[in-house]
């Protein structure tokens, strides 16, 4: 049966997406993009967004996905470094543009559809559009098919959000089909996806898994049911009323399922879940757990990172007897752990992670080939990470080097301080990092929010974390709030938070 994809009330059939995709390439093509050219996508979760992609991989450019909650100055510093030549953006953002991209950028705007309007509450959708800025859906509508050979595939060049400086973005050289081919074995391996696959899509496509996961189920014949903005229940009602057989999620959106009350996690049908994939972030032992017995020993996990792609794997079974694994390296994949001398460690010692680039073209960090060079050892390349591996090949993450906060001499990893919290009553949700301390270089802070009904003190939790953990990974100072700032793939804004600690 042909695959198709949802937003909302609005269903496309993949002949129509093809075809419209094919019509994207050619009006590109005739606007003077070419192999190698960037196109920048300023959009949510809609069927342009895909259209978009798949148009620039036919012609050999690069689609370029921009997180569309950025501010002015971010955006443009991705939408001039990409060397984009043509952004595509929802309606609704282009009052926010940067008044000099709008001059000098030929703009395409999508008209936003209800179901983003309404998941975003956006009101400011009655302004009057620039002249010189071109309806997409008309534009698209005009061209003719694209009839010519593909090019070699570039993929999408993803900035990585970088913890300190601006965002580097990971540009991949041309594939061949050859090893076009082998890198989808490798997705289907990696995030455990079977042709046809029905999936439901539940974080936003600029980030470079959900992105993957939704290229690779097109390619594969499956279908797409697009989430404007994940909800728990109103996943756990998608999931029953789509029949949904594959996800990808992050492990926030396990905490947030968790916290449904138990009539609500009981009311929906998911039975026909076949496999829910995780990444992206460390997840809480023991939310999974809760997972696992959930819904079942069908949650896979695995690492990976923009620049790398996929590198271990792990099914539940194989979890549930290494908890906190996120698995063995995949078929040809090396995973090898440095010490700041660059020298390997012994099993269990934690140092940086650092993994070859097996069945990929290759990248650099565009205009930023020094960056590139300096993640390099003897071929391998680390994103940052920090972690060990055991005797038996499984590999365990701490946190990321720039997150790990020394304090008086030890390493503390705030993820394994967040992993404990996250699972206190009356805690929402979390957030612990380092600030500057004069006697200890650097003191642990947490930010806390407290769920709906509950009172907790400051006292409260320290003494959660005192049950669990040493007590020299205490947080020496605790924030209570209404609501922590993250993105809606989960990643929270430790920068923020940090910033408010430090100023009152």
């Amino acid at each position: 049966m042909q695959g198709n994809i949802v937003s909302g009330e609005r269903s496309l059939d993949m002949q129509t997406f093809h075809k419209r995709s094919a019509q994207a390439a050619y009006g590109l093509s005739s606007m003077g993009i070419g192999d190698g050219d960037s196109i920048a996508l300023m959009l949510r979760n809609d069927f342009p967004f895909l259209e978009v992609t798949f148009a620039a991989s036919q012609i050999g450019a690069y689609s370029v996905p921009i997180n569309w909650h950025y501010k002015e100055k971010e955006t443009a510093y991705i939408l001039e470094n990409s060397d984009a030549k043509i952004l595509v953006v929802h309606s609704d953002l282009v009052p926010n543009l940067p008044s000099t991209i709008t001059s000098t950028l030929k703009i395409l705007a999508v008209t936003t559809p209800k179901e983003i309007i309404d998941a975003y509450s956006i009101t400011n959708t009655d302004f009057t559009m620039p002249s010189q800025i071109i309806d997409w859906e008309k534009w698209r509508d005009e061209q003719l098919e694209s009839e010519a050979p593909p090019l070699a595939n570039r993929g999408s060049m993803i900035y990585t959000s970088g913890t300190t400086g601006n965002p580097k973005g990971v540009r991949r050289f041309p594939a061949s089909n050859q090893l076009q081919s082998a890198m989808m074995e490798r997705l289907k391996l990696g995030f455990a996806l079977q042709p046809g696959a029905k999936a439901l899509i539940t974080g936003p496509m600029y980030h470079s898994a959900p992105n993957a996961y939704a290229r690779a189920i097109i390619s594969l014949g499956g279908s797409l049911i697009l989430m404007p903005k994940f909800d728990a229940q109103q996943c756990l009602q998608m999931i029953e009323h789509y029949s949904i057989t594959h996800m990808h999620v992050v492990p926030t959106m396990f905490i947030r399922l968790l916290q449904l009350p138990e009539r609500e996690k009981n009311k929906y049908n998911l039975s026909s879940l076949q496999s829910v994939v995780h990444g992206a972030a460390p997840c809480p032992p023991e939310v999974k757990s809760e997972m696992i017995e959930w819904w079942g020993p069908i949650i896979h996990e695995y690492y990976g990172s923009t620049e790398a792609g996929l590198i271990t794997g792990v099914n539940s079974k194989e979890w549930l007897k290494e908890k906190g694994t996120v698995g063995k390296p995949l078929p040809e994949t090396e995973v090898h752990i440095l010490n700041d001398e660059k020298n390997n460690l012994r099993a269990g010692a934690i140092g940086d992670i650092y993994v070859n680039l097996p069945t990929s073209p290759g990248f650099t960090y565009h205009k930023d080939s020094n960056k590139r060079k300096e993640i390099e050892v003897r071929g391998l390349i680390t994103n940052g990470d920090r972690g060990h591996l055991t005797e038996s090949g499984y590999l365990y993450l701490a946190d990321r080097r720039a997150n790990m906060v020394i304090s008086g001499g030890v390493n503390i990893y705030p993820a394994e301080i967040e992993s404990v919290l996250i699972t206190m009553p009356g805690v929402q949700d979390c957030a612990v990092f380092g600030i500057p301390d004069a006697v200890f270089g650097e003191k642990l802070a947490a930010a806390v929010q407290v769920a709906e009904g509950a009172h907790l003190e400051e006292s409260d939790i320290k003494n959660f974390i005192a049950n669990h953990l040493a007590r020299f990974k205490i947080p020496k100072l605790i924030k209570f709030f209404s609501t922590l700032p993250r993105e809606d793939s989960g990643k929270i804004f430790k920068r923020i938070l940090r910033d408010n600690f430090l100023n009152h």
